[in-house]
């Protein structure tokens, strides 16, 4: 079946994605959007095969645990905990209501807007002896209050540092000293089938502990269901609820390997979390300045197909002639960004960035991602049949929506 080219858009990776990012809180999305509520299950140590508690030999287990899954729990648990939040939001008075024609109806009895206070919880992890965290952006944005609890039972007053809503990256610090963390591991390293161990306050339910595999891996934001992230996720299958938002998925080792911050509410048994590469990255520039920045071109971009390119040819108001049958094809270049100021042009076809082959908008994006803001990137592009070269200097990501 054809596929026009007007229904492209449910495909495209939108390198130019909006900064402004809601409170996800702990609720579910629809089939067209992802739930804030994020428990995902850990992920694994790079490994062929699935592991069994014999190959868990460097990590001891004790005597009050059985097998490596409690292991790892037993050695990670006490630095996961829970972030209760709260935030007041005003209510409005109505417009209708300011009208002097209603009050001289009314009289004093006009209604009066009450305050309210919206509370929500999630997860997060012990970075630091000295009370560093880490957690989802939507478990602390716009709050008033935060009290981190640990798994001892002590409570503190937690300050929200910094809150990236591009990736949903947010990082908190609390006054404590001599406090248990967690070790990072790599989640690059990673394949489908290993194991992976969530652990997180689901429903309320502290220190919840869920296992199950890595899924798969590099899902991209529009896979997901969250188009306005910038993050390529794991699936795993281990059990999620709300309130797992923010905790860690492990590998088999302890390991911390990603940051558990979706599920999808039309789904059966799938999760997703944040690599904690990027969460890491994130978490660094977060602690130093309070905020997060993105190399952006503003582009927006599909793989391209036989079938694409097909159908793109036929249709003459396009203007655009495509003669590759792979590669990452440029559908629209954003006014005034970076792509339009070095001559990108719809239709271009990107191939290769600083001299290596792309052929999804998935790589294209983690590329950029990559990068630095104000670095060159050079571009190989195929225009019309024609091969050239450009170079282009990505711009920090803008915070305000981009249409």
């Amino acid at each position: 079946m054809s596929l026009s080219f007007k229904q492209l858009t449910i495909y495209l990776a939108l390198l130019a994605i909006g900064g402004g990012a809601g409170a996800w809180g702990n609720r579910y999305l629809t089939a067209e959007r992802t739930t804030s509520s994020g428990g995902l299950a850990p992920f694994l140590q790079p490994q062929t095969q699935k592991p069994s508690a014999r190959t868990t030999a460097s990590l001891p287990i004790s005597p009050t645990s059985p097998n490596f899954i409690a292991a790892a729990v037993e050695k990670v648990g006490p630095a996961v905990v829970r972030i209760d939040s709260a935030r007041t939001v005003t209510g409005n008075v109505p417009e209708a209501f300011r009208n002097p024609m209603f009050k001289r109806f009314f009289g004093g009895e006009a209604p009066i807007p009450e305050d309210r206070v919206e509370r929500g919880t999630g997860s997060g992890f012990i970075l630091s002896a000295d009370g560093r965290l880490m957690t989802n952006a939507h478990v602390v944005a716009e709050a008033d209050t935060v009290k981190v609890t640990l798994k001892d039972g002590r409570s503190f007053n937690g300050q929200v540092v910094g809150t990236d809503p591009v990736t949903d990256v947010a990082v908190v610090k609390i006054s404590a000293s001599s406090l248990p963390v967690v070790k990072l591991g790599k989640s690059q390293s990673l394949v489908p089938g290993q194991w992976a161990i969530a652990i997180g306050n689901p429903l309320g339910l502290d220190n919840t502990v869920t296992a199950g595999i890595i899924s798969a891996i590099g899902r991209s934001s529009s896979q997901v269901g969250v188009p306005n992230k910038r993050v390529q996720f794991i699936q795993t299958d281990a059990a999620i609820n709300p309130g797992n938002s923010g905790g860690p998925l492990l590998n088999e080792q302890g390991e911390v390997v990603g940051i558990n911050t979706a599920i999808r509410a039309d789904a059966q048994g799938l999760g997703f979390a944040i690599p904690i590469e990027t969460a890491e990255r994130i978490a660094e520039q977060l602690f130093r300045s309070g905020r997060a920045e993105h190399p952006y071109l503003g582009i927006q971009m599909v793989d391209l197909t036989g079938e694409i390119k097909e159908e793109i040819n036929r249709d003459r108001e396009l203007g655009i002639k495509v003669t590759q049958d792979q590669g990452v094809l440029i559908v629209k270049v954003l006014d005034n960004s970076p792509a339009a100021k070095a001559g990108l042009k719809q239709g271009d076809v990107i191939q290769k960035i600083n001299g290596k082959s792309v052929r999804t908008a998935s790589e294209v994006q983690e590329m950029v991602e990559a990068s630095v803001v104000g670095a060159q990137l050079n571009l190989e592009i195929n225009r019309n049949g024609k091969a050239q070269r450009l170079r282009i200097q990505p711009s920090a990501f803008p915070t305000e929506e981009i249409g």
